[in-house]
Order: C-alpha cells, then sequence, then structure tokens
C-alpha cells in the first residue's frame, strides 16, 4: 500500500470507540484490518466492526503456533457468530526452523533475550508481514492494561510498521466497561477467562494469576527483569536489545528490513 500520508480530519481526542472505529472504517475501507489474539478487548472491537459492516471487515490473528486450544474454538465460533474469515497468520516457517534448530522449543524459559527472540519469530515479524499490505490496523489495546500502555493515542500514525494508521477505539476504556459491552451484546468469550486467565497469549508463557496479582501477572511470569511486553507494540530496549539483537543476527544471518519491497 502506499506509504504517502494524506491529510485526514483526525477524530476528536475524546472520540466514541464506535465513533473511532466507524471514522476508520469509512476512511480506510479495504485498507484496513482489525489485529486482534481474541481478548476481551479484541472481541469487542470485533463486535463493534461486525455490527457496523455486517461482518464485511477484515480480521487476522497472529498464530505463532503454540496457541491454547481454547483459542482456536474461539475462532471457531467468532467465524459462526458474524460470518467472519478470520486470517491466521503464520511465522515464516524458515526463521521458525532456523530458531528451534539453534535454541529448542522451550527457548523463552533461558533468558529475557531469548523469549524476546521467539516472540519477534513468532509474532513481531509476521505482524510487519502482514501490516506492510495494510493502509491502517485496529487494536483493542487500553491505557490502563500496563503501564508501557497509560499514553496510548486512540488514533496514532505508526512509525514502527511503515507510517500507517494505528486505531485503539478502547484505549481509555475500563475493564469493567469491557465485559459490559460483552454481557449486554452477548459477545463470545475466550474460554481460559473462567479459570482465571485475564490475560492469554501462548500456552506455554500464560497462566492463571493469583487472587490480588496484577491481570499480566500471569504473561512471562518467570521473568525477574522482563518488561511484559512481546514487541508487538514496544521495541525492546537496553541490554536486552543488545543480546536479543546478537541472539537475532544468529538465527537470521541475512537479516533484511522487516517491510516487504
Amino acid at each position: 500500500m502506499t506509504n504517502l500520508r494524506p491529510k485526514f480530519t483526525w477524530p476528536a481526542p475524546n472520540a466514541s470507540a464506535e465513533d473511532v472505529l466507524r471514522w476508520g472504517i469509512g476512511e480506510f475501507g479495504e485498507g484496513l484490518a482489525i489485529c486482534t489474539s481474541f481478548q476481551a478487548t479484541g472481541t469487542v472491537v470485533l463486535d463493534m466492526a461486525a455490527c457496523m459492516t455486517a461482518g464485511n471487515v477484515k480480521v487476522f490473528s497472529l498464530d505463532t503456533g503454540r496457541l491454547h486450544a481454547e483459542t482456536y474454538e474461539l475462532i471457531d465460533k467468532i467465524r459462526g457468530r458474524y460470518g467472519i474469515a478470520v486470517e491466521l497468520v503464520a511465522p515464516d516457517s524458515a526463521e521458525l526452523t532456523s530458531m528451534l534448530t539453534m535454541h529448542g522449543p522451550n527457548l523463552m524459559y533461558n533468558s529475557v533475550s531469548k523469549r524476546k527472540l521467539c516472540c519477534e519469530i513468532r509474532k513481531v515479524r509476521s505482524l510487519k508481514r502482514k501490516l506492510a499490505s495494510l493502509d491502517a490496523w485496529v487494536t483493542g489495546l487500553r491505557r490502563n492494561q500496563s503501564n508501557a500502555r497509560e499514553r496510548i493515542e486512540k488514533v496514532a500514525i505508526d512509525e514502527e510498521h511503515g507510517g500507517i494508521v494505528k486505531l485503539a477505539p478502547l484505549a481509555d476504556w475500563s475493564a469493567e466497561q469491557v465485559f459490559d459491552y460483552i454481557a449486554r451484546n452477548d459477545v463470545p468469550q475466550h474460554g481460559l477467562y473462567a479459570r482465571g486467565y485475564p490475560s492469554i497469549g501462548c500456552a506455554p508463557c500464560t497462566r492463571a494469576i493469583e487472587p490480588g496479582e496484577h491481570p499480566r501477572a500471569g504473561r512471562w511470569w518467570w521473568e525477574e527483569n522482563g518488561d511484559g511486553e512481546c514487541g508487538m507494540h514496544f521495541s525492546p530496549r537496553g541490554d536486552v536489545r543488545r543480546d536479543f539483537d546478537v541472539l537475532l543476527d544468529e538465527v537470521l544471518p541475512l537479516r533484511r528490513p522487516y517491510l516487504v519491497k
């Protein structure tokens, strides 16, 4: 898609989630897609968009190859409920094979850098390749999910992904608002919520949380010095980034820029 930035009439900063999403759909049409891992916020955004478009909206998810069985079950429910052909984006097979051959399938438990390498190959690079074909993408990110997300804008230019537009319609929503919407609209939910998983990722990297723990405490719980992010929305920084770069160069000796030419 084009990298030129047209002059948009941006939604107001206090625009509702529905208005932000409606603006994005109207502005970008087929050039827009929703990215979701089928957690509560993502299914809320998907439901809103499906209602606006009668199911005529692009939806994709990153199939890392290590998702919970319940995630695939929910994808089938979504397809049946809304008639949306959810696109599952898989990692590059050669990159994945190289990483697994060098470090084994459970490298994520050995160091923060190796966990980030696994996220990079299974998620981040897959996302970058997919976004290179779009003009805009929609996420379910919220500001109060973590400290790293507290400055998320509802609409922004995504410099990390070639200057396309990134929408986060639920940026100012609370968890209570999310689940109230789900209850009122009978939105399909992930089966792991009932088992104490408030934040759901890959099966080896997600656990249920204990009472009083932060909702994201179950993600990469074994790490003492991690930042609790996979790199899809926030790039690694500091010494972790340096170690990570070395590992990535070993797995991808002919590493090129992420964006597809």
